[in-house]
């Protein structure tokens, strides 16, 4: 069983979606399952996070584009994909070290998830974006 969650975004930052991939594990009913989650694009990313204090995701994005700046700060000067804006190849390279994909058990037909738990995907790129993610249910 699978499902595409369409996820809009409007900048750089952790959007949390938690609320809509447990509808969607709700309805699928499972007992026990092994839930994957994928996003289908090169510059975001997929977290598993804390979503009890909002200040972890700033603090996360701040870290993030500190490593990582836009191809127009003088320390990212080396490279060489830049046609597609300063933030493509960033983001490109945040999605290189962060996850794509993840995997969460389903026991008794809920996600296993710790309690501050929250699933996010993490956009680097500045402009609005339609990102989809597609879970599988085994």
């Amino acid at each position: 069983m699978h499902h595409r969650f369409a996820l809009s975004t409007h900048g750089p930052g952790l959007y949390e979606f938690t609320g809509q991939v447990a509808d969607w594990v709700a309805q699928a009913d499972p007992e026990e399952a092994l839930l994957t989650l994928f996003v289908r694009h090169t510059s975001c990313s997929i977290l598993i996070q804390e979503n009890a204090d909002p200040e972890v995701q700033t603090d996360l994005a701040a870290f993030f584009h500190r490593l990582v700046p836009s191809t127009d700060d003088p320390s990212m000067s080396y490279l060489t994909h830049t046609y597609e804006g300063p933030d493509d190849m960033p983001g490109h390279i945040k999605a290189a070290l962060l996850p794509t994909s993840l995997q969460i058990p389903v026991i008794g037909g809920r996600m296993a998830l710790g309690t501050w738990q929250g699933i996010y995907l993490f956009e680097h790129r500045t402009r609005a974006h339609r990102r989809e993610v597609v879970g599988l249910l085994r």
